[in-house]
C-alpha cells in the first residue's frame, strides 16, 4: 500500500504526549514503524526536546519555538533561526509595557538554548543558571536577538490577553499562545509553525497536500490549515476544532499513535 502522505508533523504537548509528559510505548513503536518522515512542530525550545528524544527509539527533525527554529537533533545543529531583531524586541516591549502595566517578560536566546527573564517572571521549573538566568535590569531583555519574546499578565484571561497582545501589536510581530493560563508567545512578523513546516518541506521536495498534522492549542492553528490534512486532538481548543479536517482521539488516549496505525496499517 502506498503512503496515504508524505510526511507526518506534530506538535509535542497535549499532542503527542500524555499529560504526564510521557510518550506511549505504542507512540514509540507506530512512530518508528512510519513508512514516512516523522517531524515535530512545537513551541517548546531546542533544550525541552530532550525529554522527548530520550524517550523514543531515536530522535527526529524538531521544528521549535513555535517555527523561528528548524533544528537537526541527531547532529545537535540548528539549520535555520528567524529571531526577532534587537531593534524589534526594543519596539514590542516599549508597546506592551505601556498598554499592560503589570506585564512579565522573558526571551528565548542563543536559538533558544538559553531562557532570560525580568524578576516578576514566575519561574516553575528549570534550575539550571547555565541555561536560565534573571537579567539584572530591564535593557537586558532587548540586547541580544531572540528566538521568541514571552509575555505574562496576572490580571487577564489566556484568550483576553492573546488579544489585548494581539491589538497592541497589530502586525509587526507575531503573536499566539499555548499554555491555560495567561501567557503570549511573540515571534518575528510571518513565523508560524506553518512557515518553519513550509521551509522543511521544501528541503526534501514534499508538498503541503503530502502532509498530514496533528495540535491541540492555538499555535497550531497556521499549521493545521496549511497541511493537506490535519487532526485536532480530542482535547484540542475550540478554535483548533473549528479549523482541522477532523477530530481525533485526545492525547491521553493516544490519539496521534492510534490515528497513525489505523492510517498506514501499522
Amino acid at each position: 500500500m502506498s503512503a496515504p502522505y508524505k510526511l507526518v508533523a506534530s506538535d509535542i504537548d497535549g499532542t503527542l504526549i500524555r499529560t504526564d509528559g510521557s510518550l506511549s510505548k505504542r507512540a514509540i513503536e507506530v512512530i518508528d514503524a512510519l513508512p514516512v518522515p516523522f517531524v515535530v512542530v512545537t513551541g517548546r525550545p531546542v533544550r525541552w526536546l530532550h525529554q522527548l528524544f530520550e524517550q523514543m527509539a531515536a530522535p527526529v527533525p524538531a521544528i521549535c519555538a513555535n517555527g523561528a527554529v528548524i533544528y537537526d537533533a541527531e547532529r545537535d545543529e540548528v539549520l535555520r533561526a528567524d529571531p526577532l531583531s534587537v531593534d524589534l524586541l526594543l519596539d514590542v516591549s516599549k508597546r506592551l509595557r505601556e498598554a499592560v502595566p503589570d506585564i512579565a517578560l522573558a526571551v528565548e536566546v542563543e536559538d533558544g538554548r538559553s531562557f532570560w527573564y525580568e524578576e516578576a517572571w514566575p519561574v516553575r521549573w528549570e534550575a539550571d543558571t547555565k541555561v536560565v538566568r534573571m537579567l539584572a535590569t530591564p535593557e537586558e531583555l532587548t540586547s541580544v536577538p531572540a528566538v521568541k519574546l514571552l509575555a505574562r499578565s496576572a490580571h487577564h484571561g489566556p484568550d483576553e490577553f492573546l488579544e489585548l497582545v494581539s491589538s497592541t501589536l497589530g502586525d509587526i510581530a507575531t503573536t499566539t499562545h499555548s499554555s491555560s493560563s495567561a501567557l503570549v508567545e511573540i515571534s518575528a512578523a510571518g513565523v508560524t509553525k506553518a512557515a518553519g513546516l513550509a521551509w522543511h518541506c521544501e528541503r526534501y521536495g514534499i508538498d503541503k497536500s503530502e502532509v498530514v498534522a496533528f495540535g491541540d492549542m492555538p499555535n497550531d492553528i497556521p499549521m493545521l490549515t496549511w497541511a493537506g490534512h490535519s487532526v485536532a486532538m480530542g482535547n484540542a481548543h475550540p478554535a483548533l476544532k473549528e479549523v482541522a479536517d477532523e477530530v481525533g482521539p485526545t492525547n491521553d488516549e493516544d490519539g496521534v499513535a492510534l490515528y497513525l496505525a489505523d492510517l498506514y496499517g501499522l
